[in-house]
């Protein structure tokens, strides 16, 4: 076997075509295009270069044939906050060989040792954890667009090399020709209607200012997960740009209070519906495909993509409230007849008991694994985040703001 780093573009060709190979005829498998995925390993494209850097390789059999890739990377922001340096590695396929993913595994472990780093999460992402994040490991069906599909085969690789489950990641889905628990309502409708509160869907005529709010509670919400770091303004602009044509204005919304951005809510239109015809190619035919696919309405799944709410307003039921905004736009495209959510960690509890509360079954799990480079070191899992703590951190907060 032959291990090959890409360099040049017949070799980012090979890489894309890896994966073509390893799920030839699986129809589940929806090939991710291929100018998304070069965009993850170009500089010019993916903002996580300004503080990281990353690598590739495809593996060759002795006939030169394509067997395997792999890719490896360092969030410099987020490497160092850990017990131990940690590097990632993801993008990995392989055929059922355990030789080969171990050499791939290998190979990703010697870059990242070299670098000093001491551990290596997979499969990961060298961007947001939103796409292309975890091994899937139950639930081989259709994933929604950005979540990952892999071979069963995959999970006794991670495991036998010695990676360990870090966190697991559940997928929910909702039928949406089925009305949700009616409590959930009650609580929802007032307060929608409550004093103060006030919601709104995006529009592109005001993309600036919702970016704006984006951050805003994304820095606020996000800073109780474990090694969190803010989020870069242009990631969200270039989401927004690339989006146009596929966004639906009135899949994303905003809550506030008293004109401050307390929360929101991303929900897309499921283009892997669409996608599973095109293998990747985005070509001029793709593209007119595309358009009238979309046109004629095919895709009746949506996804949840991420949610959040700041600390101080958990407990109020905004989430519900804006899911009561949501479902009117919903059903005002009767076409959508299923909501995916996802995913949340098992490190959440509060967003998985919202995804249960709305009537979501959990069909889906993904596991983000690491391996520790020194097997004697002790292994901790991701924290949960303490719904107390967010309470407690929330008042003190206040307490200082008063006090100032």
């Amino acid at each position: 076997m032959n291990i090959v780093e890409v360099l040049d573009q017949k070799q980012r060709t090979r890489f894309l075509d890896v994966a073509r190979i390893i799920y030839k005829n699986d129809p589940n498998y929806a090939c991710p295009l291929d100018p998304e995925i070069e965009g993850i390993f170009d500089p010019k494209e993916n903002s996580f270069f300004k503080h990281g850097e990353a690598i590739r390789w495809i593996l060759k059999d002795e006939k030169g044939n394509l067997i395997g890739r792999i890719a490896a990377f360092i969030n410099k922001n987020k490497a160092f906050s850990f017990d131990q340096p940690t590097g990632g590695c993801g993008f990995f396929e392989c055929i059922n060989d355990k030789k080969a993913a171990f050499l791939l595994f290998d190979k990703a472990k010697e870059w990242l040792t070299d670098r000093g780093m001491e551990a290596m999460d997979g499969p990961v992402n060298f961007g947001e954890n939103d796409n292309h994040w975890g091994l899937l490991v139950d639930g081989f069906m259709p994933q929604a667009y950005g979540m990952p599909y892999h071979q069963k085969y995959y999970q006794v690789f991670f495991e036998d090399y010695g990676f360990k489950v870090f966190f697991e990641q559940y997928s929910y889905h909702l039928d949406r020709t089925k009305p949700f628990p009616e409590r959930f309502w009650k609580i929802a409708e007032w307060i929608a209607k409550k004093p103060g509160f006030s919601f709104e869907h995006f529009s592109y005529e005001k993309a600036e200012k919702y970016i704006q709010d984006v951050i805003t509670i994304y820095n606020e919400a996000w800073k109780f997960h474990d090694n969190f770091s803010t989020i870069d303004p242009e990631d969200i602009r270039k989401m927004v740009r690339d989006g146009k044509g596929v966004i639906d204005e009135e899949f994303i919304w905003f809550a506030y209070h008293n004109g401050e951005p307390i929360g929101f809510f991303v929900c897309m239109p499921d283009i892997n519906q669409v996608l599973t015809k095109m293998n990747g190619k985005f070509n001029l035919w793709n593209k007119l495909k595309f358009l009238y696919h979309l046109k004629m309405k095919i895709i009746n799944r949506a996804r949840i993509t991420i949610m959040g709410v700041v600390p101080k307003y958990q407990r109020f039921g905004i989430e519900s409230a804006i899911f009561w905004h949501m479902d009117k736009a919903i059903k005002a495209k009767p076409q959508y007849t299923e909501v995916e959510l996802s995913w949340v960690g098992d490190f959440n509890p509060k967003m998985v008991s919202i995804y249960e509360s709305v009537g979501g079954v959990k069909m889906k799990t993904h596991y983000t694994y690491r391996l520790l480079f020194d097997p004697n070191k002790p292994f901790k899992r991701t924290p949960i985040i303490p719904l107390e703590n967010r309470g407690n951190k929330a008042k003190k907060k206040n307490v200082k703001e008063s006090a100032e």
